[in-house]
């Protein structure tokens, strides 16, 4: 008798492997998407939104750890000379503190002050002399202000004398001014919102100066041709009116309050950001002391010696 034949013809062979391999192909995919959902930060949609570029190494974790100014804030290696208070008189950080101090002591006058003309000037004198701690706090506010004039100008001095404006911290330079602008604007601002008779001056004074505006004031070069008027000019738009009044008051308090303060904080932000992705704080030509130095081709550097020691 003949042998019978067990197996599956060719064709059945055929199919059934195929079918095995489509099974292990859609485990491999469903094994690869609940992993994507483990682990979002490795997809490429993740990756295309933040620009990762780098792999996941311990090296390379590493590197975008050092390189990322909200994981890293100061530079892996930095200019020892920069640091010293000697050189950077520490006005930046110092005026960022009187911004926070500004901005806390600023809130807590609003919670006593209406934007009105007939309650401005009355809430200043409630908060002198009924509210506990009241003059205390406005004063704080105040001189707080007046010396974050005075650090942001000896900031840009210190960086102008330093040569802290040159390459590759131009643009940086150009973020500091707009900083110094608004620093400026939100110290006028601020002058009207006691409604008391030096504000008063100061702002007809200063919205009077609008009027000269080139292209925007109706007094200045090129307005009448553009159509400029005393009642759709610039001075026009910053006072609400023609005159220095509620209007005025409560767009100084708006900008003072609100916008000047957020454009601030971005522009801040920003000038953070750039120092650190610059190098961190400019310094002078790199110094070594006289322990560090070792036989290298190349200028010979400049020695620091300590004090007291004399060259045999």
């Amino acid at each position: 008798m003949a042998e019978q034949n067990n197996e599956p013809p060719p064709n059945k062979k055929k199919g059934l492997s195929a079918v095995l391999d489509e099974a292990r192909a859609l485990k491999d995919r469903v094994v690869g998407e609940v992993q994507r959902l483990k682990e979002p930060g490795k997809t490429q949609l993740y990756r295309s939104m933040f620009r990762v570029k780098h792999d996941e190494q311990p090296r390379n974790r590493a590197l975008s750890v050092l390189t990322n100014v909200f994981f890293h804030l100061h530079p892996a290696k930095i200019n020892r000379d920069a640091v010293r208070y000697s050189f950077t008189w520490g006005m930046g950080g110092i005026t960022f503190y009187l911004f926070l101090v500004l901005t806390l002591t600023g809130v807590l006058l609003m919670f006593y002050y209406h934007p009105t003309k007939v309650q401005a000037f009355r809430d200043i004198l409630y908060l002198e002399h009924d509210v506990p701690f009241g003059k205390l706090l406005r004063n704080m506010h105040r001189w707080a202000a007046h010396l974050m004039i005075i650090t942001v100008w000896l900031h840009m001095f210190r960086v102008f004398l330093t040569g802290s404006y040159k390459r590759p911290r131009e643009f940086n330079w150009c973020v500091g001014v707009l900083l110094m602008v608004l620093t400026l604007l939100l110290s006028f601002t601020g002058y009207l919102l006691p409604d008391d008779q030096l504000g008063f001056w100061a702002v007809t004074v200063g919205t009077g100066m609008a009027r000269a505006t080139p292209l925007l004031g109706h007094e200045g070069p090129f307005g009448p041709q553009l159509g400029m008027t005393p009642f759709n000019d610039v001075r026009f738009a910053m006072l609400g009116g023609s005159i220095v009044d509620s209007n005025a008051l409560l767009r100084a308090y708006i900008w003072h309050c609100i916008a000047l303060p957020l454009l601030a904080a971005v522009f801040m932000g920003v000038h953070f950001w750039r120092v650190r992705k610059d190098g961190g704080i400019s310094g002078p030509a790199p110094m070594m002391l006289e322990s560090e130095v070792k036989e290298r081709k190349g200028p010979t550097p400049v020695i620091l010696r300590p004090s007291g020691m004399r060259e045999k």
